[in-house]
Order: structure tokens, then C-alpha cells, then sequence
């Protein structure tokens, strides 16, 4: 058994109060080591070592910041094949995925490592003669990340390298079930030169955990991604203080299908969105909205397909769907399964564990299709995180679009029609922060926006150039050159 630490001010570290906590493989209960269950005080010291550093990081210029990402970029490059392999054996997706993810976080050094030579801010005409002004980004200070297990390389980066090339500095506390990935991640930033105390590492459960960051009068920004009622959580608590705070959370992503589709494209798109890392993504598939014309036909086509989907453990190249991340996510999953049927659903397909052989050994659920589904079952409204994919029949377009817009969540949506005035229709009238078109509502690139709209957040966006703006501050600088005193907006 390996006993892994925090990583606070340059130095690994246990838990000040000696307590741990186990991390176990979901697809085969194989204990991969036991971590730091990290409290009040090692957050204070992890944060108090992000403040010491802040000073010097801020003043490394920002090209430099930049060559830094990209060297870490290139190490992850090196090391793919051995993340992807500790990510599966840590949260279960399979290795294509794992790979995907990690590509993600290589991409995501690469884009910001060029922010820190552009770092866009602006200059604009002034109202008064001989006189100058421009507007300048500013880092902030110390930057909390609270990241999930379900893409625990990708999500940490997408905020990490962000706000490190704009010269912050920052706790990250990564998810419980997967810390191991989070370490390599870490590691990786200190190979490449990263000066200590800019990243610092504590590990633990929300409780008490990720509260005591939430409090620490010493941080200034939070970044969370996780469940809608945590983020909430976060956002009331954070406000006490002040503390700006950016959320991505939850998502009950739609596909409509329409009656000039193309079917099988369609059902493909289906497949991958719906049961691509177990259903365990804020953009996966959870209601196909199919024209009431193509209904059967899109099911005869897409059930035999669910029914072939192989479960098993993710490190299989055969295999194509992993396990739930643990005991208690099955159980939610399954609860989900029994009240579909309870509220007049039609189960199709799994809707029960997968137990038999290897499978016994960890957390499976068969890929579970329901139809029959009205818009207002709680199946259809509600955030399951597992394998479980609701049909719903429409007959128009504008009906497919009213359903698609009446959840709580706003995070990614697709069609699939060969006529252009919808598509036209389509992109003004959904209301989410994603669409596709032909395709399914999973695999974001990393120099486009990121998030959502309704419950999904709360109004910032992760990657692309939006991504930097949590983690700035804007200042502006008036240089007035005319050796007199001028008063702007005053008639002379």
C-alpha cells in the first residue's frame, strides 16, 4: 500500500491531523493507495504558501509564464499513455477516454502557454488632447480549484493554466475518488520549472476540506465544477466574503432527432454522447427528443447497438463502457431505473447492475434505455450521472425546442436535420451554451467557451479566451502628457 501526501510550499507532506482516506479502483476494488483526509490547518498552510508565492509569480512576465505551459504541455505529451492508464485505474472510463482527456489538458498547455504572449487588454481614442489611456489585465491573487473525478486532468487545467498565465497563484483539491491523477498532474507542473508555492495540492472531501478553502479569507477566487446544489452551496457561502466565484455544474443535455435525419449518424452520435465515461459527464446525453415520424425507427436502430455496448474493466482495449464511480453513485443510478418505471416510462433495455463474472467486483450498470417518457418525469428533468437515456416524442420542431429548454440545466444540446432554415431556428431558439449540429452533444474543443446557461453556472465560461476572465482583474491606466490639468467630461 503506497501513502501519498499533500504537496504545500514545495514540500510533501501527511495530513497535520495523521488521518487518510482510502482510493480504490471502481472497476475491481484494487486499494490504490491511501491519501491525506486534510483539515482546517493544512488548508490555512497550503494557502498561506499561495500567498507567499503570489508576490514573485505576479511579477514573471507573462511570456514566460506561457513557456512554462507549454513545457508542462510537452510532459504530459511524454506521459499520456501512463495518466490515461492511472485515470482508468482511478475513476474507470476507458482508456480511448482517458487518452481524450488527457489530450484535453495537453491542448489546453499549449493554448494558455500562448496567452502569455497576447494577454489581450486595449487602447482606444481618448476625449482630451495629449492624453493616453489603456486597459490592462491584472492576476487577482490566490485561486481556489475545486475539480470532479469524472476528467480529473482535463477540468483541473482548464482552470489551473488559465490562471496561472495570468500570474496567480493556487490551491487545487481534486475530487476524493481521484487524487492519484491530480499528484501526476502536479508533479508534471513542478518538472517543467514551476517555482514552489505557486500550485499547491491538499486533499479531502468537500467536508472539511473543501469548506475550509471555501471560507479562507486569503483566497480570492473559486473555480468549481461539480453538482448544481454543491455549487449553490459554494456560491452562498463564498458571498459572505466577497470572493468572486466561478460554477459549472450539472446538465440534462438533449439530441433531437428530426424526420429528415440522417439514422444512423444520429444513432452513433447517440451512443457516444449517452454512454461514452458511463454517462458520467455535464454534457452527456440524457433525453433523445425524436420526431414523432422517425420514432421506431430511430429505436429498432439504436437498441440493438446499446445491447452490444461491452462493460467490463476500462485498462480492456475491447471494452466499451467502464463502471459507475462508486457504491453510492450506483445506488443513485439505480433509484433513478425503479422511479422511471414508477412514473409510467417504458424500460427498454438494462435498468439493473451488472454483476456477473469480473463485473462482480466492481460498480457496473447495464446501458439503460427508456421510452414512453413525457418531458415532466423527473427521468427526463432531473441529472442521473449514469448510463440512463430517456426517449421523448414530439411532432413539430418547435415543440423538440420547448422541451429541450424546460429543465433546470442549459449546458449543451444537438440536431440532427438536413434542413438548414432549422438549423437557423435551432441556433436562435435553444437556450444552452452549446449546440451541435449533426452531432452528439459531447466533445468541446478547448479554444471555445465553455458552460452554460439556468442552473448550469452562474454566467462565467471556462477555455478559450473567456476562460482567463475569472481569474483577471481589469485596470485601467490614464497617461496624461499635456503638463496642464485637464477635466474630462467638464465643458470649457
Amino acid at each position: 500500500m503506497t501513502l501519498y501526501h499533500n504537496y504545500i510550499g514545495g514540500k510533501w507532506q501527511p495530513a497535520h491531523n495523521g488521518q487518510t482516506f482510502p482510493n480504490y479502483n471502481p472497476a475491481s476494488g484494487e486499494l490504490l493507495g491511501d491519501f491525506p483526509l486534510s483539515d482546517q490547518h493544512d488548508v490555512d498552510a497550503a494557502v498561506s504558501a499561495a500567498r507567499g508565492a503570489f508576490a514573485h509569480w505576479r511579477r514573471v512576465p507573462a511570456p514566460k509564464r506561457g513557456e512554462l505551459l507549454f513545457r508542462v504541455g510537452e510532459l504530459m505529451k511524454q506521459h499520456k499513455e501512463e495518466l490515461a492508464r492511472t485515470m482508468t485505474r482511478e475513476m474507470g472510463k476507458v482508456l480511448k477516454e482517458t487518452r481524450g482527456d488527457v489530450q484535453e489538458g495537453i491542448d489546453m498547455a499549449y493554448y494558455m502557454g500562448g496567452e502569455g504572449r497576447r494577454l489581450f487588454g486595449y487602447s482606444v481614442p481618448v476625449e482630451l488632447s495629449d492624453k493616453s489611456a489603456l486597459a490592462m489585465r491584472d492576476p487577482v491573487g490566490v485561486v481556489a480549484c475545486i475539480t470532479p473525478w469524472n476528467f480529473p486532468i482535463a477540468i483541473p487545467t482548464w482552470k489551473m493554466f488559465p490562471a496561472l498565465v495570468a500570474g496567480n497563484t493556487l490551491v487545487l483539491k481534486p475530487a476524493e475518488d481521484t487524487p492519484l491523477s491530480a499528484l501526476r498532474l502536479v508533479e508534471l507542473l513542478y518538472e517543467a520549472g514551476l517555482p514552489e508555492g505557486v500550485v499547491n495540492l491538499v486533499f479531502g472531501p468537500g467536508q472539511p476540506t473543501g469548506e475550509a478553502l471555501i471560507h479562507h479569507p486569503d483566497v480570492a477566487v473559486i473555480s468549481f465544477t461539480g453538482s448544481t446544489d454543491t455549487g449553490r452551496h459554494v456560491a452562498i457561502e463564498a458571498a459572505h466574503s466577497l470572493k468572486r466565484v466561478s460554477l459549472e455544474m450539472g446538465g440534462k443535455n438533449a439530441v433531437i432527432v428530426m424526420d429528415d435525419a440522417d439514422l444512423d449518424l444520429a444513432v452513433e452520435g447517440i451512443l457516444w454522447s449517452s454512454y461514452g465515461t458511463t454517462g458520467q459527464r455535464c454534457t452527456a446525453c440524457s433525453r433523445v427528443i425524436a420526431h414523432r415520424a422517425i420514432h421506431e425507427r430511430l429505436l429498432e436502430k439504436l437498441v440493438p447497438r446499446i445491447e452490444a455496448l461491452r462493460l467490463g474493466n476500462g485498462l480492456d482495449e475491447q471494452v466499451d463502457v467502464g463502471p459507475i464511480i462508486n457504491a453510492k453513485q450506483l445506488e443513485k443510478v439505480h433509484r433513478y431505473s425503479e422511479l422511471g418505471k414508477s412514473e409510467g416510462a417504458t424500460l427498454v433495455t438494462g435498468g439493473e447492475s451488472a454483476r456477473e463474472g469480473e463485473l462482480a467486483r466492481g460498480y457496473f450498470y447495464r446501458p439503460t434505455l427508456f421510452c414512453d417518457v413525457r418531458p415532466a418525469m423527473r427521468i427526463a428533468q432531473e441529472e442521473i450521472f449514469g448510463p440512463t437515456l430517456s426517449v421523448i416524442a414530439v411532432d413539430t420542431l418547435d415543440e423538440a425546442i420547448t422541451v429541450n429548454n424546460q429543465t433546470r440545466y442549459g449546458l449543451s444540446s444537438a440536431l440532427y436535420t438536413q434542413d438548414v432554415n432549422r438549423v437557423q431556428r435551432a441556433m436562435r431558439d435553444l437556450t444552452t451554451g452549446i449546440i451541435y449540429i449533426n452531432s452528439g452533444t459531447t466533445g468541446a474543443e478547448i479554444q471555445f467557451p465553455f458552460g452554460g446557461t439556468r442552473g448550469t453556472g452562474n454566467g462565467h465560461r471556462e477555455a478559450g479566451l473567456a476562460g482567463l476572465d475569472v481569474f483577471t482583474e481589469w485596470k485601467v491606466v490614464y497617461t496624461d502628457f499635456s503638463g496642464k490639468l485637464q477635466k474630462a467630461q467638464i465643458d470649457s
